[in-house]
Parts: structure tokens; sequence; C-alpha cells
């Protein structure tokens, strides 16, 4: 088994979302709950007043990327914290994977990092981006192929504009590109012509390729201060799609993430081939991670978070 051993009794994986499904009040469902407590150790940690992201804050003050990672990633744990709160939920049997920001939430989720220690490298990591975005904007395009057609698309387009990587595989019909505008601009064109689906993300960071170079080198910094604990349940890396249960190996696969590919849909073939999956769940705000499930591993059963918790939160 690759990397580590993931536990034979960990039947069930769940899924933490990334950037992007942030929205207004996102952290309403929680607001009375007892997990709701965690909302100032993460205001702490990140010296910032959480619970008004998760509450007050409009779409306009959620769309920096600091922020939005910030909301995301608690609500996200919010919701996992509840989880671990109903009488019969299992949370140490679980198998954890968090699509790029979301593999923050999967690692304190795990018991790999703390809470503390978790939002204060999603804090320092949301404001490391939006520099580095500023500092050399970028564009993100998602396009309806799998990853050799993409492949190709980039490719040809890199002849002109090298400035163009690959940055998410997400499925068998979906690859996120990134890079400079003007090369994400003329692969859009390029897969115009083809008769090719492509959709300009609304980001201005080139997330997951080079470019982010400079936001690595903040993020090296970070993880310096913070401890991972020795060992933790399973967490699937997007960086290599392997099950790792050792704390020491996640500061090199956070730095790797930063700059390289999300493999994420080899990340949802190792849950269900090696780790040994046969459900899903989707914990957090939004439904990507649901929907991202259901076209790459439709034979595995995908549940959402909010289906197991007793209504109201």
């Amino acid at each position: 088994m690759a990397a580590n051993e993931a536990s034979p009794a960990a039947r069930t994986a769940a899924l933490f979302p990334g950037q992007g499904v942030q929205r207004p009040g996102l952290g309403a469902p929680w607001s009375t709950s007892r997990a709701w407590e965690l909302v100032e150790e993460v205001s702490q940690a990140a010296d910032l007043d959480v619970a008004h992201l998760l509450l007050e804050a409009d779409a306009d003050h959620l769309a920096r990327t600091d922020r939005a990672q910030l909301a995301v990633f608690t609500a996200s744990l919010l919701s996992w914290r509840s989880l671990e709160d109903v009488a019969d939920f299992a949370s140490d049997t679980y198998v954890h994977a968090g699509h790029s920001l979301g593999e923050y939430t999967a690692l304190v989720a795990a018991g790999a990092l703390s809470v503390y220690d978790g939002a204060r490298l999603v804090a320092a990591r949301g404001r490391a981006m939006a520099r580095a975005a500023r500092s050399e904007p970028g564009a993100m395009a998602a396009v309806t192929a799998g990853q050799e057609a993409t492949e190709v698309l980039v490719a040809e387009v890199r002849v002109d504009h090298p400035a163009l990587w690959l940055a998410n595989f997400n499925g068998p019909r979906q690859t996120v590109v990134a890079g400079a505008p003007d090369a994400v601009e003329a692969l859009g064109r390029r897969a115009e012509v083809l008769g090719v689906a492509c959709t300009r993300l609304a980001v201005s960071a080139a997330c997951h390729t080079p470019l982010m170079g400079p936001a690595a080198e903040e993020l090296a910094q970070a993880l310096e201060s913070v401890e991972f604990a020795p060992v933790h349940t399973p967490v699937v890396a997007n960086v290599d799609a392997a099950v790792h249960t050792r704390g020491a190996d996640w500061p090199a696969l956070c730095l790797a993430q930063l700059t390289g590919p999300v493999h994420w849909h080899g990340v949802l073939g190792t849950l269900r081939d090696t780790a040994g999956c046969t459900g899903l769940l989707d914990v957090g705000p939004g439904r990507t991670m649901a929907g991202l499930a259901r076209r790459a591993v439709p034979e595995l059963a995908v549940q959402r978070a909010d289906q197991l918790l007793p209504s109201p939160v």
C-alpha cells in the first residue's frame, strides 16, 4: 500500500471542500450549536473575526482569498465537529481527504493538526497566496475534458504562451488549467475552436502552479512553527494520491500542493481501491465534493453531512 497503511476498519471517507464554496451566512447552521466554540479558537489563531465572516460578511467581502479560505475551513470544521457529537458517529473509522484548501481541514479532522495550528496555517497560506496573486496576477479555467486531452490542449497553447499549467485533475471530464491571464485566455480560444467547453473561474490567482512559488516560501516558514501529530487517522494527499498516516510527511506535501496540481481524480480512486472505502461523505458548505465524486466514482455511495445531522443543528 502506498505511503502508509490505511486502517481496515476505515470504510467511509470524509471529503472537505476548498475555496469557491463560500457564500454569505455559511456559518449560520451551526451558530447555536456546541461546535461553535471552535470559532473563537480559529479567530485567535488567525487574528481575524471569523464569526463575522461566517455570519455577516457579504459576497464581496468573502471573495478575498484569505477570508474565503478561513471561512470555508471553519464552516467545514463546524460540520465535522457537529457530526462527532452524534451518538453513533464513529469519526475515528474514517479516511479523510480535502480538495486544495480542504486538505488542511482534513488534517485537523484526522488529528494530524490541532484546530489552532490548522487555522494558523490556513491564515498564512491565504495571505501568502493573495500577495503572490497581487505580485503576479493569474487566471484559472475549467476544461470539460480529461487529463490526456487537456494535456494536449495545454501543450499546443504553451508554444506561444509558456506560463500555462494543469492545476486540478478533478475527474474523467473535468480538468482545471491555470497560468498567466493571456495564456488562459488563449487556451479558451483554442478550446472553442475545438468544440471543448472551457469556463473561466472567478479567481485572480494561478493556484497550484509555479506562479505560487513566493507563497510557498512564506508557507514554509509557517509550517516550521506548527506541530504535526506523529501518527493520525488516514489522509489521502492531493499531491501523490497516496494514503498517509505520519505527521512528518505533511510539511513537504503541503508545500508541493501549493505549486503543483491537485490529483483529485486519483484521490477518489485511492479511497476506493486502496483505502477500501465504499462510501463518501461530503463535509462542509456547498455540494462540490458530492458532485465531483458522483461523476468520478459513481459506484460509491455519496452522502452529505447534513443528512446525518439532526434538524435543526
